[in-house]
């Protein structure tokens, strides 16, 4: 493996009672967050490929983690997000690089089809700094009720010299969604977008 991981931590999230009403069942989010050093930290590098190759590797192993997470099976996924904290001696396009479309083809996999663009966000900052992992329906972006976000930090990461990645993967959309739009059920996900 090209990523030199120095921890991994799961985060599970389940709501199960929102302004007083009982969700049943609960709604549920995993994200998994690798804390990886960063090859390219202090030095400009035209070349942004062995970033790209690390996400690649992350894609799958941390999609893998989330679903198993969530006890579900990857069909059983309905959406997912990624998003990238670089440390202080990295850039902004280290994490676009992490976060390139590559990582992507493996998360898909652990998620099964996964038509849909997977939402990013992308930061630069200190450890113990809460990164937004922002999530879109897997399949078909035009599903409102899937719009969401999950919250990851980890107290000692990103060090300066480090990068954390994280994943996002949820078995279901927002509590009480009642905005309108296309259902889970009505996506096709032909398109990435129905």
């Amino acid at each position: 493996m090209a990523a030199e991981i120095r921890k991994i931590a799961i985060f599970i999230e389940e709501i199960h009672r929102e302004m007083g009403q009982t969700i049943s069942p609960p709604t549920r989010k995993a994200a998994a967050v690798a804390v990886i050093a960063n090859p390219l930290a202090g030095k400009y590098r035209e070349d942004l490929e062995p970033l790209m190759v690390i996400g690649e590797e992350l894609g799958g192993l941390l999609g893998d983690r989330c679903v198993a997470a969530l006890g579900i099976t990857p069909a059983q996924a309905q959406s997912y997000g990624k998003a990238a904290l670089v440390g202080v001696d990295g850039e902004l396009e280290h994490a676009a690089a992490i976060l390139h479309p590559r990582l992507g083809k493996p998360l898909r996999a652990a998620v099964e089809k996964g038509a849909a663009l997977v939402p990013s966000s992308k930061k630069r900052g200190g450890p113990g700094q809460v990164l937004d992992v922002p999530l879109g329906h897997k399949d078909a972006a035009y599903v409102r009720s899937h719009f969401d976000g999950m919250e990851v930090m980890i107290a000692d990461a990103p060090r300066a010299d480090e990068i954390l990645v994280a994943v996002a993967v949820t078995d279901s959309g927002r509590p009480l969604p009642r905005v309108g739009g296309l259902t889970h059920d009505e996506a096709e996900g032909k398109d990435g977008l129905r």
